[in-house]
């Protein structure tokens, strides 16, 4: 299973990012081998509105099973269970010990969000 774990850079010796869809960068990595498949830049983590449920297309895109990260929304967690993906929270300090932490069974899959949704108000919209 390809697992996407949020962090800020690339590589198993990123920073992780305790955001899903602002997170800068996903690591895809095949927790098997402990090795990194791909680093995607997330090109959402800078949009307006709706991050993170364009984050959870961008990752449906590239076959992840799973994504490691801090926190979800409810609508990114919608977006990712609808996409098959299973969410699981508990990012370590980098990627690498995430994922050892993920292969011991320490992580467990996430029942509901762990973050409130966002109105969609931006700071000087609202007049």
């Amino acid at each position: 299973m390809k697992i996407a774990i949020c962090a800020q850079g690339e590589g198993l010796n990123a920073k992780t990012d305790r955001r899903f869809g602002r997170s800068p960068y996903f690591v895809l990595v095949d927790p098997d081998h402990e090795t990194v498949l791909e680093s995607i830049r997330n090109e959402n983590a800078d949009a307006p509105g709706g991050a993170g449920p364009q984050s959870a297309q961008l990752l449906s895109e590239h076959d992840v099973g799973a994504v490691i990260t801090g926190n979800v929304g409810p609508k990114a967690k919608q977006a990712l269970q609808a996409a098959g993906i299973v969410i699981y929270t508990g990012v370590q300090d980098t990627v690498g010990d995430t994922i050892k932490e993920f292969m011991k069974g320490v992580l467990k899959p996430l029942s509901g969000a762990t973050v409130p949704g966002h109105s969609g108000i931006q700071k000087g919209q609202w007049r």
